[in-house]
Parts: C-alpha cells; sequence; structure tokens
C-alpha cells in the first residue's frame, strides 16, 4: 500500500480549543494515526465542519470565548449537514450536571481535562469505528431505498404497459372507440375524487392509490371484445337479437381473458382486481336489467357504476359512422332519466355535480373528423 493511499484512509478529526497548548497536546497525541486540524473557538470550528471537506470526529472544548462548546454542538446537530459527526467534549467542567448536558444536547462523549492519552485514543478509536458502522448502515440504507423505488417504478411502468397493450388490442379490433379509451378513465377518475367522502364510498375511495388504480384499469372495460366476431362488432346497422347475445359476452370474454392472464403468471394480481370487475360488470344496470349477471343495487361492484355512467355519457356524446354526437345538454337530460334505474343514484348526483368538467374532456379529448374517417376506411377495409 503506498504511503499516499494510506493518508487517504486516515479519518479526520477537528479539535476545537481556545487554549493554544490545549491544541498542540491534541495534536501531538492524534497526528500519527489521523488528520488533525484545529479551531482556536466555536465560529471556526463551525465554519470547518461545514465545508465540503467532511469531518469523522469533533473533539470540543466547553468554554471558551465567542461560543461556548455546548452551543456549537447545538448547531452542529441541527444541522443536516454535519449532525452525523460524532463530538466528544473535552473539558475542564467536571459536574454531573455538566456533563449531562452536553449529551443531552447530542454529544456521544465526554471526557474531563486533565486528560489521559490513552483513554482519549481508546475514545476515540471506538467512536470512529461507530460511526464507520452508522456511514455504512446509512449508505446501506439510502442504497436499498434507491432500489425500492426504482423496482416499484418498474413495477408501476410494467402495469401500466400491460394494461395499455390489452387496451389498445380492443381498440384495434373496434373501430368505434377512438378516444373513447382515454375520454371515459377521465371520466371515471373524475366522478371517484368526487365521491371519495361520500358515506357510500368514502371506505371504497380511501386513498389516492385507489382511484389512480380505477383510472388505469378504465381502459379494459371493453378488452372483451377482442373476442367477438368482425361481422358483428363492425356491423354499421342494428344488431339483430342472436348478434346482440352475441356482443354481450365481450363482457365475461374480456372477465375470463384478464384471469387467463393470471393464471399464467401463476399468481392473482392486485392491480387487475378492478380491470376484472369494470370488465365484466359495467354493462349492470341498477334496476337489475343489465348483463351479464343481472346484478342490481350495491351486489354491482362500485368500480362497475363509475365505468357504466362514464361509458355510457360517452356513448351518446361521440361521433360515429352512423350517427353525429349528441349534444352534452341532451345527454345529460338522459343521464339524469336513467337516475335509479340504469345508474347508482349517488353516482349519477357525482355526475351532475360535475357535468361541466365532463363537458370539458369530451372537448379536450373529442375525435376530430380525420378521426371519423380513419374510422370509416378502416370499416371498409375490413369488408374486403
Amino acid at each position: 500500500m503506498t504511503e499516499n493511499n494510506s493518508m487517504l484512509e486516515k479519518a479526520t478529526i477537528l479539535a476545537v480549543d481556545d487554549t493554544p497548548d490545549n491544541l498542540l497536546l491534541i495534536t501531538g497525541l492524534l497526528k500519527d494515526d489521523y488528520h488533525v486540524k484545529v479551531a482556536n473557538g466555536g465560529e471556526r470550528a463551525i465554519k470547518i465542519a461545514q465545508s465540503d471537506n467532511p469531518l469523522d470526529l469533533i473533539l470540543l472544548d466547553i468554554m471558551m470565548p465567542d461560543i461556548d462548546g455546548y452551543e456549537v454542538c447545538r448547531l452542529l446537530k441541527a444541522d443536516e449537514k454535519t449532525s452525523h459527526i460524532p463530538i466528544i467534549f473535552l473539558t475542564a467542567k467536571t459536574e454531573v450536571d455538566d456533563e449531562t448536558r452536553g449529551l443531552e444536547i447530542g454529544a456521544v462523549d465526554y471526557i474531563t481535562k486533565p486528560i489521559s492519552p490513552p483513554i482519549v485514543l481508546a475514545r476515540v478509536k471506538t467512536h470512529l469505528a461507530l460511526k464507520r458502522m452508522q456511514d455504512f448502515l446509512r449508505d446501506q440504507n439510502a442504497y436499498l431505498e434507491s432500489e425500492v423505488k426504482k423496482r416499484t417504478e418498474e413495477v408501476v411502468a410494467i402495469q401500466d404497459v400491460t394494461i395499455h397493450a390489452m387496451a389498445s388490442m380492443a381498440e384495434t379490433r373496434d373501430n368505434e372507440t377512438g378516444n373513447h379509451i382515454r375520454r371515459t378513465q377521465h371520466y371515471v377518475k373524475l366522478l371517484a375524487e368526487k365521491l371519495r367522502n361520500h358515506p357510500h364510498f368514502v371506505k371504497f375511495l380511501d386513498d389516492d392509490k385507489t382511484i389512480e388504480m380505477l383510472f388505469k384499469s378504465a381502459p379494459l372495460h371493453d378488452i372483451g371484445k377482442v373476442g367477438i366476431p368482425d361481422a358483428i362488432l363492425l356491423k354499421p346497422d342494428r344488431l339483430t337479437k342472436e348478434e346482440f347475445e352475441v356482443m354481450k359476452s365481450h363482457t365475461t370474454l374480456g372477465r375470463d381473458a384478464i384471469i387467463h392472464a393470471e393464471k399464467n403468471l401463476g399468481i392473482e394480481v392486485p392491480f387487475l382486481q378492478f380491470a376484472k370487475e369494470i370488465a365484466y360488470s359495467h354493462q349492470e344496470k341498477w334496476d337489475g336489467s343489465g348483463y351479464p349477471q343481472g346484478l342490481s343495487g350495491d351486489d354491482i361492484p362500485i368500480s362497475a357504476r363509475l365505468m357504466a355512467v362514464a361509458d355510457v355519457y360517452d356513448a351518446l356524446i361521440s361521433r360515429r359512422v352512423y350517427k353525429m354526437p349528441m349534444p352534452h345538454e341532451d345527454a345529460v337530460k338522459i343521464m339524469l332519466e336513467g337516475k335509479g334505474q340504469h345508474f347508482d343514484p349517488d353516482v349519477i348526483d357525482a355526475f351532475m355535480e360535475c357535468q361541466a368538467e365532463f363537458k370539458a374532456i369530451g372537448e379536450k379529448y373529442s375525435d376530430t373528423e380525420a378521426d371519423v374517417l380513419k374510422k370509416t376506411l378502416s370499416k371498409e377495409w375490413t369488408k374486403l
């Protein structure tokens, strides 16, 4: 090992005392094993400690003319940059109350003068060893926190990619969707935020994470359309009774597709729970006349009740190749007429309170003429 490398490994100790002879004594005692810096007062000590050259330990006198050692210790412990530096008081104050005060404000040790060199060396060695262990643990904790944050971000990214990839499959099959997926997920989030303090919903919408997962899961409400034949899914005219029965199966197909994906993973994925509920039950109606199970009232999952309002409103105000978009005001009237029949009354009340925001979302993510033309051409191409 070279001399330079050996020097780099030495700990740096700051000795603080207003008496030059005491500084010479401490320097002579420590210089063979450590880098030693000196300060003849509290202000100078604080300036050195707060510099960019880190200290490993401070030997601090108490009785000094500018700032006493107690105040120096208090200021250094209050500063995040210097709070981790161990401080040993080296003082002529021998009263128990003095020592107690020093330890209470953050010192790791208290040595009275006249000093015993072996005692000072032993205490310094002990506290430097403790600091190295604390630094190691702090670095390890910082590394682990960084890794946990990184892994969490990766998991969230995988969830987002999974959901959007699955939603995109449905969109490629259904040429009517356009920005429907984007609009409905914003509608769902808006309703959830409006209802989060409602007594019927407060336990379900208890934190931001739940609302965020509803937002992320909403695009999967029509994932089951990937299993509907083109002749039915892309039919521009009204469906026959038999065709409509096939179309209704998209709810079950969507739920089963997500379950199948979970089985392939070998685990039940919590973040897909809302996606399964929404895909399977968003066509249920409050009065029990919906499908696929004919659920009614509170038996319908809350996630699906929110999606039902978002989905129907968007269908009403959206442009289709066979119809013009319905004005917002007319759509609102139809939604209100469905209160207590098609829709949960509380959710409709929330919708009515934030209908202006619904309208703004619809306008922000509206389908352009180019979108409609693209859908029409795509539909005609599937017939060839």
